[in-house]
């Protein structure tokens, strides 16, 4: 009981402080080969070392006559743990740096706050190689053990969403000119969470290379990685970037791709769907609105009796079902609203993001939120003008023919990837914006009878060019008809 007892107080400690110990070996073959012909070249530091697993093997690369004048001018970490510094003080000594001459170079010390600026004294060049903290600023509001984080989210950091963006934002405040960072993949992939520091940093940095890892790397934490190999743009300026991706999947199978990020797209990886977004919004789209809310439900009290689950009550795996009492107005405004969406990957194949039929899932009429509302739940969606049940099935069917190809032709690219699980698939997020500009480049409002079977027939023959081309034709039609 007693060691249950401490690895639970370990886990809590180290999620309070969001940090995971890097594996040497990730440091060995993906990060020493890109920088082992500078190593005399520049000051190699750790602003979050832990037990310094990214820069202390750096002396199995030096001569041992060698290693302690080069400790001594190259070397140097810090870490805000006094038992990760001892580590690292004593990892040193196993490479013959005395003492006494690692505790000058191995110092405790919160970067977080900010930059070390003894730092800038270095004869050479700082080069900066960590995995700084993560930790989410919705999660560090939430747990009051988190609540000293709060101030680094404050005046000109107002905006960014994790602990590691902070860290990576002092670098470029500091002007570092070469850094490598161990970061959450969602750095490529993430919207709400990471397009306002991707604008910012990727305005001032180059990314030279990426790489992705869609399997487990840290013991305790199920957030995917990517090592991003930065450098300091000569001129500060919004442009294309281009960089060679190298990413890990399941079963070790690995697959290399040029990316390329644009500005107008927040830099976001798989900015396609995007594209495809914008350049085929209906002329006159649907327009959705999301959640069947409690105080619509209290406003709108009758006798008329609708099953429904409640989206906030969820128990031994299925959400709870309950009976509500309404007018007929939201009655039938309920009954005639089909569909849901699901907006996390369930790990499934049958349970990937996209829209679904509320009573074949669900065997009930509607979806209630009975407290706050959470994007990650399962949300019934009620659509203006209204339209028929088997139009509904239409934009059911299309929506996910239209995700699932770019899910394929993108990697789920432009999707932001969810916790790291053992699913055959890595999971994704469906961001709600994201959904509604899908649904809106459905043109139910315009197209013809004709036009409606013939896409009935592309999607189900999944011919996906043939369902654009055709997309393009109403447009364009109803383009000249308004003009």
């Amino acid at each position: 009981m007693g060691d249950k007892l401490r690895e639970l107080e370990d886990n809590a400690h180290r999620r309070s402080l969001g940090f995971h110990l890097t594996p040497r070996s990730l440091f060995l073959e993906y990060i020493l080969p890109e920088i082992k012909d500078k190593l005399w070249k520049h000051m190699w530091i750790d602003l979050f070392a832990g037990e310094g697993n990214l820069i202390l093997p750096i002396l199995d690369s030096i001569n041992p006559n060698e290693r302690i004048g080069f400790f001594k001018n190259h070397i140097y970490l810090f870490d805000i743990q006094v038992g990760m510094i001892q580590k690292s003080i004593e990892i040193a000594e196993t490479y013959g740096i005395p003492s006494k001459i690692a505790s000058n170079n191995i110092k405790l010390r919160d970067n977080l706050e900010s930059f070390p600026i003894s730092l800038k004294k270095s004869e050479y060049p700082l080069y900066h190689i960590t995995n700084p903290p993560y930790l989410y600023l919705g999660y560090i509001r939430k747990n009051s053990n988190t609540h000293q984080y709060l101030k680094l989210f404050e005046g000109i950091n107002q905006g960014y969403q994790d602990l590691y963006q902070i860290a990576m934002i002092n670098d470029l405040r500091s002007d570092l000119e070469n850094i490598i960072y161990i970061i959450p993949s969602n750095f490529l992939y993430g919207a709400s969470v990471s397009n306002k520091f991707r604008i910012d940093f990727l305005m001032n940095y180059n990314i030279n290379k990426m790489i992705i890892f869609e399997t487990k790397m840290f013991e305790y934490t199920g957030t995917n990685i990517c090592i991003g190999f930065f450098k300091k743009k000569k001129e500060n300026k919004f442009e294309d970037q281009e960089f060679l991706g190298l990413k890990f999947k399941k079963s070790n199978k690995s697959i290399e791709k040029l990316y390329r990020l644009k500005p107008e797209f927040k830099y976001r990886a798989g900015y396609e769907f995007d594209v495809f977004s914008k350049n085929y919004r209906a002329i006159n789209p649907l327009k959705i609105k999301y959640y069947l809310l409690k105080e619509e439900v209290q406003r709108n009290n009758g006798s008329n009796e609708i099953k429904v689950i409640d989206a906030n009550d969820y128990k031994k795996n299925a959400y709870t079902k309950i009976t509500l009492h309404l007018n007929d107005n939201l009655k039938e405004k309920i009954k005639s609203n089909i569909l849901y969406i699901r907006t996390v990957d369930t790990g499934s194949y049958n349970g990937r993001v996209g829209l679904g039929i509320i009573a074949k899932d669900f065997n009930v009429k509607g979806i209630y939120v009975s407290g706050n509302t959470y994007r990650t739940h399962p949300i019934q969606i009620f659509i203006e003008p209204q339209i028929t049940q088997e139009d509904q099935i239409l934009l059911k069917n299309y929506f996910n023919f239209i995700l699932e190809t770019f899910r394929e032709s993108l990697d789920s690219e432009f999707l932001t990837t969810y916790k790291y699980s053992k699913a055959a698939y890595t999971r994704k997020y469906l961001g709600l914006t994201q959904a509604r500009n899908l649904i809106e480049t459905l043109p139910l409002n315009d197209i013809a009878l004709k036009d409606k079977s013939a896409l009935n027939n592309l999607i189900n023959r999944e011919e996906f060019e043939e369902v654009v081309d055709l997309l393009n034709k109403i447009k364009n039609r109803e383009n000249y008809l308004n003009n």
